[in-house]
């Protein structure tokens, strides 16, 4: 059984999860206890709180036990494990570990950890590291397989939509509990609160659908990217993987499967 392991369940993980496992892998997912995800719609992560979620048609479900994952992948859906620390690759002995834990930086992911290792975005160096880097960043070179170096430094800038950037990002104006007034999915007017962070609001700036939103009742430090807004105002948009996550995912998959066919050669 091929088993691929993916360190973090965001919506990029969740992207690559989708990919591989329509290319008939088996996907095992290690995720934090309390995930951060803001496009929990699209996320495999949600899993940890919900005990089970869909992805564009494909379930995944929270797995206390290795005899839970390996059920889990015998019925064909996502085993999702709380194991911050990736204990369980020495168990499960995996074909690859991806690390798309997306921290820029590596914390913790290195070449040995299993017969192929693939790190996500910055933080890592081709050759050193891990045997491959995908590319991250928006543009030409989005999902490029890098076979020496490192991927191009976060700019910190979200990509533009109709004119909006920085602003379709919703950050924690304070450290707080966060308690949203909306659902993920909704129509969002300009000058409309969208959530409190401990006792300060946060405003919309634009009208849009609200794309993403954490956790509710999640504590959070200031500055934490805690939502977005898609201005194109399409609800179906908040629950559809996003290109970017699926041109990661043929990025991986095809790293994968390179690697695969040099060492079987």
């Amino acid at each position: 059984m091929d088993i691929i392991i993916i360190r973090g369940g965001g919506d990029l993980a969740s992207g690559i999860a989708y990919k591989l496992y329509n290319a008939s892998y088996k996907v095992v997912i290690l995720e934090i206890d309390k995930p951060l995800t803001v496009r929990r719609s699209v996320a495999f992560s949600e899993a940890v709180y919900e005990g089970e979620t869909k992805v564009e048609g494909i379930k995944g479900v929270l797995a206390g036990y290795l005899k839970d994952i390996y059920r889990i992948l015998e019925i064909g859906h996502i085993p999702v494990c709380v194991d911050a620390n990736g204990e369980l690759i020495d168990k499960i002995k995996p074909l690859a570990v991806v690390d798309a834990i997306m921290a820029k930086r590596n914390i913790g992911t290195y070449r040995g950890m299993a017969p192929i290792t693939i790190g996500v975005g910055p933080g890592f160096e081709a050759g050193v590291d891990v045997d491959c880097v995908i590319e991250s960043n928006r543009g030409a070179n989005l999902g490029k397989v890098i076979f020496k170096g490192r991927a191009e430094k976060n700019t910190g800038i979200p990509a533009p939509v109709m004119g909006y950037a920085e602003e379709r990002v919703l950050r924690a104006p304070t450290s707080g509990i966060v308690k949203p007034f909306h659902n993920i999915g909704d129509l969002i007017r300009k000058g409309e609160i969208i959530c409190e962070v401990g006792d300060k609001e946060v405003v919309a700036k634009f009208d849009g659908v609200l794309r993403g939103m954490i956790k509710e009742g999640i504590m959070v430090e200031e500055g934490l990217k805690i939502g977005d807004i898609d201005p194109r105002c399409r609800r179906e948009l908040a629950f559809s993987i996003s290109d970017k996550a699926k041109v990661i995912g043929d990025g991986t998959l095809k790293a994968l499967e390179c690697i695969r066919l040099k060492r079987e050669a």
